[in-house]
């Protein structure tokens, strides 16, 4: 009699290799180095993610036997930090791959549900002013509410025909607007930009921008790179300094923007499914944004746990392609008056 392939892969084939079966493995059971060493993170943080993504992942099934959620959260854990589904991760919790692949989905799916909660600009006067004084004390920038920029994740090519997700390096990406505070938390992360799009363009089309021009804030402003275009809100450096004011201004700006870019480099350190080193992520451009997104919740929730953003050496096969872009000052008269009240009150 024909046994379904369903049986197989989550009974069968877990009884009979002989190891723990799904209920046996315990948090208890093993050592915080290993938790660390395997999953990349401790104990304390597992059971939180167990206490908020539970309920979720204990939805019905029709299967003999559910997956428990902290199984499936350690499964998703150690894709995420070591971009491999290795028999040994799988074997370590007592899964197969094809339901480690699974679980992965599943935990991505929970998290992205709650980007929201964990990503976004603070709203409170006292908090928005915190902001504004973190990035003070790094370069003596003022009025800086985040810092902006992109970077790729490369991904498998969606199809031969489809050539929006190549990039400049002729590599097929996501191009992946973030926003981040001093201390490297996202406040903002759009992760689904096919890699063709430019990063001006991106900003152009993003939620983000949409945001920032219908709220009219007037209480302060990003810092981005010359890729982005002058605006009231998004602070850039003066391409062509030539006052000891405007060389001051564009090292705060450089000094402080700097912050980004550490921060991206801390995210695919942290989750190596991200930074290439083992392959490309193998999945459509909308899960593969949705797996970035996830990390990027993580990564917040990490930070909330005192888990330094900087303790991971840097690494990252996945750099950011050269944009080829030409080096153009806004034609928005009220940014450039903006900028320059900035240099003369701030920098002069």
């Amino acid at each position: 009699m024909a046994v379904p392939i369903a049986v197989l892969d989550c009974d069968l084939l877990l009884y009979g290799r002989g190891h723990r079966t799904l209920d046996r493995f315990k948090l208890e059971d093993v050592t915080d180095e290993y938790l660390v060493s395997t999953y990349g993170f401790p104990r304390q943080f597992i059971y939180y993610l167990v206490d908020l993504l539970g309920a979720t992942l204990s939805r019905p099934t029709q299967r003999s036997r559910a997956i428990s959620p902290e199984t499936q959260i350690l499964a998703a854990l150690g894709f995420y930090t070591s971009g491999s589904f290795q028999t040994r991760m799988g074997d370590a919790i007592g899964i197969s791959q094809a339901s480690m692949s699974r679980c992965v989905a599943n935990v991505t799916e929970a998290l992205v549900e709650r980007a929201s909660q964990f990503i976004h600009f603070p709203e409170d006067e006292a908090t928005v002013q915190s902001l504004k004084d973190d990035f003070y004390g790094l370069a003596g920038m003022p009025g800086v509410l985040g810092v902006v920029d992109c970077t790729h994740v490369a991904i498998k090519a969606p199809n031969a025909e489809d050539l929006s997700y190549v990039n400049r390096k002729g590599l097929h990406s996501l191009n992946c607007l973030m926003v981040c505070d001093a201390r490297g938390v996202l406040l903002s992360a759009e992760t689904h930009w096919p890699g063709s799009l430019p990063d001006c363009t991106v900003l152009e089309q993003a939620a983000l921008t949409s945001q920032f021009e219908t709220e009219l804030r007037k209480d302060g402003w990003l810092l981005g790179d010359s890729s982005f275009l002058l605006r009231t809100w998004l602070m850039t450096p003066l391409h062509i300094p030539e006052t000891p004011a405007e060389y001051r201004y564009n090292m705060a700006h450089s000094a402080t923007h700097n912050i980004i870019e550490r921060t991206f480099r801390t995210i695919r350190s942290r989750f190596r499914c991200l930074d290439g080193s083992r392959g490309t992520l193998q999945y459509s451009p909308e899960k593969s944004s949705h797996i970035i997104l996830a990390c990027c919740v993580l990564h917040n929730i990490s930070l909330e746990h005192g888990l330094d953003v900087w303790s991971s050496p840097a690494t990252g096969h996945m750099e950011q392609p050269e944009e080829e872009y030409e080096q153009m000052e806004s034609v928005d008269s009220e940014a450039c008056r903006i900028r320059q009240e900035l240099l003369l009150t701030h920098f002069s």
